[in-house]
Parts: C-alpha cells; sequence; structure tokens
C-alpha cells in the first residue's frame, strides 16, 4: 500500500521545547478563566511544538490563529525535491524551482495544517473538517492569491492524542493530498492523562500517515519520497522523522527567505 504507517519511539522528547510569551497571556488572562488559558497555552505550545517538528522536514510554517483563520493553524511550504519535467504532478513552466545547498531542485508545496492538543483520540470528522477547508481553500482564494492556485496543496493534521481506525481510513481514502501526524505529550503529561483517562498510554510513541493522493505513484509525491524514523544510539538524542528520496537521505532544508 502506498501509504506510509510508521511508528518509533520519541522517549527523548524534550519537555520544554516551548512555552507561551508572558506577553501573549497577559493579553488573554483578562478575558479568560483558569481553564481556558491553560487551554490557550497548551494549545500555542503544541502549535510550536508540532512547527519545529515540521521544519526538520524541510516545511516552513507559521501560525495564524485567531477568529479569521478559515480553521487553520499553521500554513506554509514544504521544500521537496522536484519530480522528472514528464510527471503530470508538476508543469515545467510553473516549477519555480529553487536549489538547495546540496544541488537538488526543489519545489514549493503549499501546506495547511490544524493542531489538535485533545485528551481523546481524534475521529474522523476532523479529516471531513480539514477536507472543507482546503476545499474553500483551493476554490475560494482572494484575488492576491490566485497566482498560488495551481500550487500542489496538502491537509495536514497533527494531533496530540491518537488517531482512530476510523479517521486513518477516512483520511487514506480521501482524494485530496492528507498527512496525518501523531505528536503525542511529552512522558509526564501523558502518564497523567492515562491516568484520568483511564485508557491505555502512548507514551513515547508516534504515528505518520501520509495517502495515495499525496504519496502515492498518482500522487504529488508520485512514491518518491519515503518517510522514516530516525535511530540513535545515544539516548539523549530525540528520534526525529527523516525524509529519503531514492533512498538516499533528505536534509531538512528551506530557503533563507523562509527561515
Amino acid at each position: 500500500m502506498a501509504s506510509k504507517l510508521l511508528r518509533n519511539s520519541l522517549s527523548g522528547t524534550c519537555r520544554c521545547l516551548f512555552a507561551l510569551s508572558a506577553r501573549e497571556v497577559s493579553s488573554t488572562a483578562s478575558s479568560l478563566s483558569a481553564d481556558d488559558l491553560s487551554s490557550v497555552h497548551r494549545g500555542t505550545a503544541f502549535e510550536n511544538r508540532a512547527m519545529m517538528m515540521l521544519r526538520y522536514l524541510s516545511m516552513s510554517l507559521t501560525r495564524i490563529g485567531g477568529r479569521s483563520d478559515g480553521g487553520i493553524d499553521l500554513q506554509g511550504w514544504w521544500w521537496l525535491p522536484a519530480p522528472p519535467p514528464t510527471s503530470h504532478s508538476i508543469d515545467p513552466e510553473q516549477a519555480d524551482l529553487v536549489t538547495d545547498n546540496t544541488g537538488i531542485h526543489r519545489r514549493r508545496i503549499r501546506v495547511l495544517a490544524q493542531c489538535k492538543a485533545e485528551r481523546k483520540k481524534l475521529g474522523p470528522n476532523y479529516v471531513r473538517e480539514m477536507e472543507g477547508v482546503l476545499y474553500r481553500h483551493l476554490h475560494l482564494l482572494p484575488s492576491h492569491e490566485q497566482d498560488t492556485k495551481t500550487l500542489p496543496t496538502v491537509a495536514l493534521l497533527v494531533s496530540e492524542s491518537e488517531f482512530t481506525k476510523a479517521t486513518v481510513l477516512c483520511a487514506l481514502s480521501s482524494p485530496l493530498p492528507f498527512f496525518l501526524l501523531h505528536l503525542p505529550r511529552p512522558s509526564s503529561e501523558t502518564s497523567k492523562v492515562a491516568i484520568e483517562d483511564d485508557t491505555n498510554s502512548t507514551d513515547g510513541f508516534a504515528s505518520a500517515i501520509w495517502n495515495p493522493a499525496l504519496g502515492g505513484q498518482k500522487g504529488i509525491l508520485g512514491g518518491e519520497i519515503d518517510l522514516r524514523w530516525e535511530l540513535s544510539q545515544d539516548p539523549t538524542i530525540p528520534r526525529r522523522p527523516s525524509l529519503w528520496f531514492h533512498s538516499t537521505r533528505l536534509e531538512s532544508w528551506v530557503p533563507l527567505s523562509e527561515r
């Protein structure tokens, strides 16, 4: 099957990768209860953590959350090797390629992402919601963004909790390019949630799943890129996902203008 389902330990994940700034806290504290503020803090921290994880996959994303965000938490670009000129998935006249420091010609793929820092497993309704977000984006772009309408676009759903089997099946069967990423909480927090909810903890594990419309032979990536988890003999080094192109590991890279 063209979809990629890969699991491995993330036990070395740093517990304090990100924190909500004092300015962000003070700007919302006056209008939010303690529980609401805690939820905002957790959601923002998770979005930042997701951005860092995805940066290693050559994505340059920014947070755009707000009332007018259109259901999108993160958006930006995914910088991947360009497919052969004969591929159906790219128009040489609109390729807009850039060359990385290893000489590989990369193209940009638009990414629209939602980040869900919830306790319970994510159901298929979140996939359907993201499909709607992507559909609106593709068909209702503002006039000043029409030049990017022809660029490939991926729907990305990042969750702090696991995905249900129905959610995975829904994403795999979607005609839209879909990428699911499970990024669990650090160990101490995950254990606490497991005790409260009386569920099996997924502490130390993560999964990444993309559907045929994204990673398949006829998908955006043309079946030429794999997602793998890097292993290290040093237990202090966190394990991270990496991309492989033609059996060679791709270095994490984005243009200087996107850093």
